[in-house]
Formats: C-alpha cells, sequence, structure tokens
C-alpha cells in the first residue's frame, strides 16, 4: 500500500525538495503552503505522515500540530524549523512533534528521517499484539499501562507525548540497564546519527519535568555520567 506524506511548507523551494524526495522514495505527496489548509487536507484523512514547517501563514506549525495531536490515533509529525534555538525545538516536542530537522537539511537527512519514522510506525504495528498482552509496569509510585499508553505518578495522571511514552517504556522495559544516548536514538526513535543526541537529551529532560518530584535528582530515569541512563533498579 503507498504511503502518503502531507508536507505543509511555505517556502516553494523546500516544498518542491521535499515533494520529490517524498515521490523517491515511493510514497504519495501532497504539499500544501498553509496552515490552516494543510490542517483540514489532514482531517480528510488518508495521512499516514506529516511534514510540517514550524512557521507557516494561516496556522503557524505549532498549531497544526497541536490539533492534529487533538484529532486522536496516531500519525507521525516531522517538523521543519528555521529556527535552531533550543526553544523552538522544546516547544515542538512539547505540541507531539516526534522529530524536527533544523533548516538547512540534506536530502539525505530528510530521508533518513523519513524511513526512521514509518519503521517505528511498523514496529508498532507488528508489536501491538504482544503489547496487549504486556502488563503493567508499577514502581515507587509510577504506573504504566502499555495498552492504554498512560502513565500515572502517585495515582495522578500525567500526560505523555508519544515519543516520551515510549522513551520511558524502554527504560522501564529494561530496568537497570545502562542505555547510551546513540543506542536510545537507534531503539526509539529508529535511526543513529553521530551529533544527535541532544534530541535524547531534551526529551529525557522533559519526561523528568513530567514524571520525577524533582527532575534535579531523579528517582526513575538516572544518569549514568559518561555513558549514558538508565532505568532505577
Amino acid at each position: 500500500m503507498t504511503r502518503t506524506v502531507l508536507i505543509i511548507e511555505d517556502n516553494p523551494g523546500i516544498g518542491e525538495l521535499v515533494r520529490m524526495q517524498v515521490s523517491d522514495l515511493g510514497m504519495k505527496a501532497v504539499l500544501m503552503d498553509r496552515g490552516d489548509t494543510g490542517l483540514e487536507c489532514f482531517r480528510e484523512g488518508g495521512i499516514d505522515l506529516v511534514i510540517l514547517d514550524l512557521m507557516l501563514p494561516g496556522l503557524d506549525g505549532l498549531a497544526v500540530c497541536r490539533e492534529i495531536r487533538a484529532e486522536g490515533g496516531y500519525v507521525p509529525v516531522l517538523m521543519l524549523t528555521a529556527k535552531s534555538t533550543e526553544l523552538d525545538r522544546v516547544l515542538g516536542l512539547e505540541m507531539g512533534a516526534d522529530d524536527y530537522l533544523t533548516k538547512p537539511f540534506s536530502v539525505a537527512e530528510l530521508s533518513a528521517r523519513i524511513k526512521a519514522l514509518f519503521r517505528r510506525v511498523d514496529a508498532l504495528s507488528s508489536h501491538r499484539a504482544s503489547d496487549n498482552d504486556a502488563r503493567e509496569i508499577e514502581v515507587d509510585g509510577l504506573r504504566i499501562d502499555p495498552v492504554r499508553r498512560r502513565v500515572f505518578v502517585q495515582a495522578v495522571e500525567v500526560e505523555l507525548t508519544a515519543r516520551e511514552f515510549d522513551l520511558l517504556w524502554h527504560f522501564a522495559s529494561h530496568r537497570g540497564r545502562v542505555f547510551s544516548r546513540a543506542q536510545l536514538l537507534d531503539a526509539v526513535w529508529g535511526y543513529n546519527h553521530e551529533g544527535y543526541e541532544h534530541t535524547v537529551n531534551t526529551h529525557i529532560n522533559r519526561l523528568r519535568n513530567k514524571i520525577e518530584t524533582d527532575p534535579a535528582t531523579p528517582r526513575y530515569v538516572q544518569t549514568v555520567w559518561g555513558v549514558g541512563y538508565r532505568f532505577m533498579d
């Protein structure tokens, strides 16, 4: 089945470049140049991936991403931004983006990210049956429900993005095991590109802010200095 990728990008040159790359990967590309019309296109259904610019006329990328996540279901979102500050990346992730690329980016890197997101979708689908049989994990006041993808801290539900949940579940499923940033990129994101370990750092910091009583002294996701991270024993 041919996958359909919705590209929402108002820069004609970048939009056409992304459209051509998506087509070269054997996928159907739908290109929109406004946030509001792009969101309308998404709501018509049949979209398997959204490549979303941050700065858009009509409705900005953050608002579009927030609306996509409010629709229910799961469609991966790859956000494009001309800004490289950590705040912009964090805002995109906060709205539910799965990954981001900072302009300018290479065609090879764009292709790798698209393939990685679809590998993740395929992995989620293939493991759905086993996930339905998976038991909840509960430790020291933290409860993770893999079937409903819900997390509770001291009986209070915590809202996590799809990627944050996947990261927490990966840690909790391998208690005590130490993972490097590169290993986490490969296992949770589906790619391992040198120089993108900061993506892991950003997600772990956000995850700690949501589940830890004191993020500066975390109980659950612990730092192993010089190596990486592990979930508490």
